[in-house]
């Protein structure tokens, strides 16, 4: 029997490293969409993108059911640390290759914690790696809240249904192939003759005749949406994707 799958995006982000910091997530059922986020005043990159792994975990633990879970993670030292090195950290009683007490003990504990008990209860754990800023909608959100929780910008987190939600989540999206595909789509569409240019800011929707205008409103600004349109039915279709 197949297991129900839940799709995972995490992120963390930290202002000077160390400095203030913040990590977003979104675990996505069949049904439901929950993102999830928190702030730290005084914290490094890793801690968040350790922390945010963490609470994904521990939430889809909760819920109390066997799953296969996809995680998205576009950071490489939490993958392997979980799938490579943790393993032998604790046989080694936390101590590294170097000799060295391992860094971040107090949070590599509990995520390998969480994804045994997960284990035990039947539930897969996939682990995708996911270059940033590269056009996967899940990261480019989870970055969004992870960066807005350190600038101590609180976003509001979305908890509903999944028909609900504007982001598209993919799972494996870290695939070389699908990544590629999307930079084709892109590279193709960039070429086209614009119908308009759309921007979201604040729950305001405005529609601009040049690209100029456009980045001049997003520009700087958190949290906003923005998309070029090729024709009256792409831009129905996008204001549809962005719930207008």
């Amino acid at each position: 029997m197949k297991l129900p799958e839940i799709i995972i995006y995490t992120d963390g982000s930290s202002r000077g490293n160390p400095g203030p910091g913040g990590w977003g997530v979104i675990v996505a059922t069949h049904d439901t969409v929950v993102e999830l986020g928190a702030r730290d005043a005084h914290t490094t990159n890793n801690k968040m993108e350790l922390s945010a792994a963490i609470a994904a975990l521990e939430y889809v633990r909760d819920l109390g059911n066997s799953y296969t879970i996809d995680m998205h993670v576009d950071s490489q030292y939490v993958i392997n640390g979980i799938t490579k090195w943790v393993a032998g950290w604790v046989r080694n009683n936390w101590v590294s290759s170097k000799k060295e007490e391992v860094l971040n003990r107090d949070l590599w504990g509990p995520l390998a914690k969480a994804v045994a008990d997960l284990q035990m209860s039947g539930c897969k754990v996939n682990w995708n790696y996911v270059p940033g800023h590269a056009g996967v909608e899940g990261n480019d959100r989870v970055d969004v809240i992870a960066t807005m929780f350190a600038d101590d910008d609180i976003p509001k987190l979305f908890r509903g249904l999944r028909a609900d939600y504007d982001v598209d989540l993919v799972a494996h999206a870290g695939d070389p192939k699908l990544l590629a595909s999307k930079k084709s789509k892109s590279k193709s569409n960039s070429g086209v003759k614009a119908y308009s240019y759309l921007s979201l800011v604040n729950g305001r929707l405005e529609k601009h005749a040049t690209w100029a205008e456009c980045e001049k409103r997003v520009k700087g600004v958190k949290g906003t949406k923005f998309k070029k349109s090729t024709s009256a039915s792409d831009e129905s279709a996008i204001l549809k994707s962005w719930g207008m």
